[in-house]
């Protein structure tokens, strides 16, 4: 890429980078606007409410690979395909990356997976490079159409020569990969160490949003809607934090007094003043005035739930018993919201299993690109099996359900294998009844043929 310069790269995105770090410092607690030499205590709701929100987001989910047609050919490279997938998901402690990929999207607002060739351990390796480094190029108007990609990190010397064979006087030096569908380029600083056509035939970034926002191509962070409730609690918290030490080592107050010394607050403690004058200790507490700062505290932690959409039944603080339906309506904001962030995770690990396919297929020589991938999200709510399993019985029984549906809502990964196997311990046994049933008719049959012959023997004097 002649035209490209890397120098380019610093003038863009200034304020979504500085919107990724001032996100990043919220999350990780630096959350008053101004130092002081007051006390200023933080209780880190929004990293909670993230972390919450992050782990029912994750829970359970798997993928299958499905076949284009009915025969058993595209059925075993369907299966094929769906090994190779979670052989590439071990390798790489997908599960892992995976959590900590979307904390990092909730933070920051956006994430990314990188799907690449390691030509050293010959096989896929899946990461997720750290979107301050991340420029992507769209065709006008339509945001789906990502023409360019470039990434940009830092190493070390020590690196350098480790990954590149190069040696440099620098303690640090930038690379920048940059990425089209034809054409891959690798900079070190200014300089260009590659230039040649792009071995993958795609571009190895997926690049996704935390929440889309209409029109935009990079998402909304979770931060900005609790910083300022935040804030407030933490400002309410500390104010009366303070109240209460007061409150503990209270101040004494005389009344007609010009001078006072050795004036202490101690148990025991005598005061010598003139006649007509007064000392008392100064009560804050008194008329119930905490209770204000108390209900101010809940009020502001009641808002805190509303805006992060996790109802504190999200966190177990239920004081009541709720049936299904009941807790479901509870944490309706907190479904309506994870359901929100799967609409767009499902396309984007649908596009890294396409990656990872085709990339099987340029170095493993064995195409499984024709299959469809489909990705399975556990469910939200904590579930009642036997429950559930009753009513999956009932409609596969009234036609409503087929066996595969059923064990897809019941959360069995592979529910065509599944399937297979139930029909081939179904033919199974029935060729066990008809064998034992085919004995038994046999027995008998010589049973009846051994009693006809006795009574057709003529008796004997």
């Amino acid at each position: 890429m002649s035209d490209f310069n890397p120098q380019s790269l610093a003038q863009l995105d200034r304020s979504r980078f500085a919107e990724y770090k001032a996100n990043l410092d919220f999350y990780n607690g630096e959350q008053w606007p101004e130092r002081s030499k007051n006390r200023q205590l933080v209780f880190n709701y929004a990293k909670i409410a993230i972390d919450k929100v992050t782990s029912y987001l994750m829970e359970g989910l798997n993928f299958a690979c499905e076949a284009v047609e009915d025969s058993e050919p595209a059925k075993e490279l369907a299966r094929t395909a769906e090994q190779v997938i979670y052989d590439v998901y071990a390798q790489n402690n997908l599960q892992e990356l995976d959590y900590e990929t979307e904390v990092d999207a909730a933070v920051l607002g956006d994430s990314c997976y990188k799907v690449t060739w390691d030509a050293v351990e010959k096989r896929i390796r899946v990461t997720s490079p750290d979107v301050n480094g991340i420029y992507a190029w769209w065709l006008g108007d339509d945001l789906s159409k990502v023409w360019r990609v470039a990434s940009r990190y830092s190493l070390t010397k020590d690196e350098l020569d480790l990954l590149y064979q190069r040696s440099t006087d620098k303690k640090v030096v930038t690379i920048t990969e940059v990425w089209t569908d034809k054409q891959f380029s690798l900079f070190l600083d200014n300089e260009t160490l590659e230039d040649k056509p792009n071995p993958y035939g795609f571009i190895p970034f997926v690049i996704f949003p935390n929440l889309r926002q209409p029109k935009h191509f990079w998402g909304t962070s979770d931060i900005p809607p609790l910083r300022q409730g935040q804030r407030e609690l933490n400002r309410a918290l500390s104010q009366l934090s303070r109240i209460l030490e007061v409150s503990g080592n209270p101040i004494a107050v005389l009344e007609g007094v010009e001078s006072a010394e050795e004036i202490k607050v101690a148990p025991g403690q005598v005061w010598t003043i003139p006649e007509e004058s007064k000392a008392y200790l100064l009560d804050l507490l008194a008329g119930g005035g905490i209770r204000l700062h108390v209900d101010y505290i809940d009020m502001i932690y009641r808002c805190l739930h509303d805006i992060s959409e996790a109802p504190r039944a999200a966190y177990g603080g239920i004081e009541r018993e709720l049936s299904g339906v009941a807790l479901e309506v509870e944490l309706q904001s907190l479904l309506q919201k994870v359901r929100r962030k799967r609409t767009t995770r499902t396309s984007a690990y649908a596009r890294r299993n396409q990656m990872i396919l085709s990339l099987h297929k340029t170095f493993a020589k064995q195409d499984l690109t024709s299959v469809s991938t489909r990705i399975i999200w556990g469910t939200v709510l904590p579930q009642d099996r036997a429950r559930l399993a009753q009513n999956e019985q009932l409609l596969v029984q009234s036609g409503v359900h087929s066996r595969r549906t059923a064990m897809d809502e019941l959360g069995i990964r592979d529910p065509e294998a599944e399937f297979a196997r139930w029909l081939e311990e179904r033919k199974k046994i029935l060729e066990m009844n008809q064998q034992t049933k085919a004995r038994s008719t046999r027995g008998g049959e010589r049973e009846r043929a051994t009693a006809a012959e006795m009574e057709a023997e003529p008796e004997t004097e």
